[in-house]
């Protein structure tokens, strides 16, 4: 391809991995990460969790299909840089209106190819997710690694204020018969509001960084979404009290970040995975049912439950990749959350019941109050 650059992707202990540029040059430090979906890269670009985030995409042949106008999942691409094995700038799709190096290119997008993904994928295995510096530069590798020494990490900062939209805004109009809910934006993709919109919800979407009494004192609300998000789940203050005061008053369905903040709040623990779940095939075993369900994952850190009262807290589903807790929920009050992406964009649909069984706990929720309503008649 013309106007390639030779590209060298750096790590804190001095590993090095070779490639070249398709989309842009320039230096680039943050978080590399791998995802093991074999398609869904325009789906994987703009999802916000990956703010702050280099993506290394494991399936080789990247950019066969394009960029449509249909699978977008956010306002922009959130990551800072793509890298894959090929790159294919010949798309053959009847959707596809513009290339992958086009599209990158359009958001200051670093695109990396011609890279060994295999080997990089097995050195993140081994030594975890960690920061690395790419550089077109001429710098000596000592001089790489002291860039990425001074470099920050997502641990301890809140993300979610950089993915959330800044202002509320309403999806469609209700009508009498749908519920009202409340959806706390972390970083939200598109596909969660299309489908809670399908399960007859009438979303309003507010900023992570929104007043609690905006929710509970100035709107009557039949629920509350809690959205996935980018980086560390604990900094999230003001997310976390929204909940904490929400919860047993009204249905809480927390995904992805949503669980850790929800879990956060039931006094469960939060611990960074070694390497994260980044994929569209991740085995869920929902322990209610016994049914296990193939998922959409995007996330760094998982919620622990050693030293934790367990009393109230009922564990629903776990990942049998390692057996980390992939959904919880309250046994005294209607609030549940799951480790994954329901809203299945890229990735299967298996778990989509969960907008069902949301419905279904506002619908009850509903039912006791007006029984109690009629009680005090």
């Amino acid at each position: 391809m013309n106007n390639q650059k030779k590209a060298r992707i750096v790590f804190e202990d001095g590993t090095c991995f070779k490639g070249v540029t398709f989309s842009l040059s320039g230096d680039r430090v943050s978080e590399v990460v791998f995802n093991t979906a074999m398609t869904g890269y325009q789906e994987v670009l703009t999802d916000p969790s990956y703010l702050g985030q280099t993506v290394v995409l494991t399936y080789p042949e990247v950019g066969n299909y394009g960029i449509n106008d249909e699978d977008v999942e956010s306002r922009k691409i959130f990551l800072d840089a793509l890298i894959v094995k090929s790159y294919n700038d010949f798309p053959s799709n009847y959707k596809s209106k513009k290339t992958l190096k086009q599209y990158l290119q359009e958001n200051n997008i670093l695109g990396i190819e011609g890279v060994d993904t295999r080997a990089l994928t097995l050195y993140l295995r081994d030594k975890g997710v960690c920061n690395a510096v790419i550089s077109n530069s001429d710098l000596a590798i000592d001089q790489l690694v002291e860039i990425v020494k001074r470099s920050g990490n997502l641990k301890g900062n809140d993300y979610t204020k950089h993915a959330t939209s800044q202002y509320t805004y309403e999806r469609r109009k209700p009508n009498k018969s749908c519920y009202k809910v409340a959806v706390i934006d972390c970083g939200v993709k598109y596909n969660i509001l299309r489908l809670l919109e399908a399960y007859n919800c009438h979303c309003t979407v507010f900023p992570s960084t929104t007043h609690v009494d905006e929710i509970l004192e100035k709107n009557n609300f039949d629920g509350i979404f809690i959205s996935n998000g980018p980086g560390d789940p604990e900094p999230i203050l003001n997310v976390i009290e929204i909940v904490k005061q929400a919860l047993g008053k009204i249905p809480i369905f927390g995904i992805c970040m949503g669980h850790q903040i929800l879990s956060q709040v039931f006094g469960l623990k939060i611990n960074k995975l070694p390497f994260g779940h980044h994929g569209v095939n991740h085995p869920i075993k929902n322990l209610e049912t016994g049914i296990v369900e193939i998922t959409s994952q995007n996330h760094n850190f998982v919620v622990e439950t050693e030293g934790c009262n367990m009393e109230d807290i009922e564990i629903t589903h776990v990942n049998l990749n390692d057996q980390t807790i992939a959904g919880v929920k309250h046994k005294n009050h209607p609030a549940f959350s799951v480790q994954y992406h329901p809203e299945s964009s890229p990735g299967p649909h298996d778990s989509r019941y969960l907008f069902k069984n949301f419905t279904d706990i506002m619908e009850k929720h509903k039912a006791i109050n007006k029984n109690k309503v009629a009680e005090v008649v």
